[in-house]
């Protein structure tokens, strides 16, 4: 999707939206998969409903990119613009235990920096990569640890009611890999209540949690981490590595040697090699096990 409206891009300017024309998605996700659209880069949260009134005036389809370490996007010229946060400075800042935490603020360094202050609890997430916002819409976690439990209040652009608002933890229903957040919500910041921990305690969490990846998963490719969610009491990965399909490849998308759920672009995979790859091993799965595999990774295809 372009933008080439003058009187649009005039607007766009005065909200404080950077236009980045015909970007590719590729070079904006870990999967380095996907086509080109528009990007617009928003520098104050006070400026989206006034954006959205913007776009839906104009019939601009759009979508929320965040770190794009959980996506997979389609080929192409895609029919969307795609709209990502600008991170103040700082984007983390800390009032005893609470974290308040821009939602484009690096997940790792968010990390990072609350351990440096005594501050843990979120050890399973360094390696994690992206955006604070996509580990909070996906209630990401690892190593027997999710981000929601942390939570205290988030802050949030809701589309349904066109305007920003606050929500607070318990308002929020947080699953396995699944949150009550809409789709088309915008997630913008978020208050994290952490425990206190001894920098050097939390630093070997960390370093115990760093091995655990290192040994098992492909953290040299190109992966949008794990593919699909695993089934109640089952492992995605171990069914898919009992079938043997562990370097099993559609084009340049790769079923991973190192992790059977991790699917990785071993070279110039195109989203259409990725998602017939998806469907190969979900339906030998379902033949074999008779279990209906759930994507984990977020499919945007026209």
């Amino acid at each position: 999707m372009r933008i080439s409206d003058p009187q649009i891009v005039a607007r766009l300017t005065k909200l404080a939206v950077e236009l980045q024309p015909g970007i590719s998605l590729a070079d904006q996700t870990s999967l380095g998969i996907g086509g080109t659209a528009d990007l617009l880069r928003i520098k104050k949260h006070e400026s989206i409903p006034h954006l959205m009134k913007l776009l839906d005036s104009n019939h601009i389809p759009h979508k929320f990119l965040g770190g794009g370490s959980n996506l997979l996007v389609g080929d192409g010229e895609l029919p969307w613009v795609m709209l990502q946060l600008v991170g103040p400075e700082p984007d983390v800042v800390l009032e005893g235990n609470l974290a308040h935490v821009d939602a484009a603020a690096d997940l790792g360094r968010t990390v990072t920096f609350c351990a440096k202050n005594d501050l843990g609890g979120m050890e399973g997430l360094i390696g994690v990569p992206g955006t604070v916002g996509g580990a909070l819409r996906m209630n990401a976690g690892a190593y027997g640890m999710q981000i929601g439990s942390y939570v205290r209040e988030v802050k949030l652009y809701r589309a349904a009611e066109r305007k920003i608002e606050f929500l607070r933890g318990h308002q929020i229903s947080f699953e396995y890999r699944h949150t009550s957040f809409a789709p088309d919500d915008m997630m913008l910041s978020v208050t994290l209540e952490l425990p206190s921990k001894p920098f050097k305690e939390i630093l070997q969490g960390i370093r115990i949690c760093n091995e655990k990846r290192r040994a098992s998963q492909p953290l040299g490719q190109k992966s949008a981490g794990c593919i699909f969610k695993n089934p109640a009491g089952a492992s995605a990965g171990r069914m898919i590595d009992e079938l043997g399909l562990k370097g099993h490849a559609v084009g340049d998308a790769q079923v991973s040697d190192r992790h059977a759920n991790f699917f990785v672009n071993a070279g110039k995979a195109s989203a259409k090699d990725m998602l017939a790859l998806i469907a190969d091993v979900r339906g030998r799965v379902q033949k074999a096990f008779g279990v209906e595999l759930e994507n984990e990774v977020v499919v945007w295809n026209a």
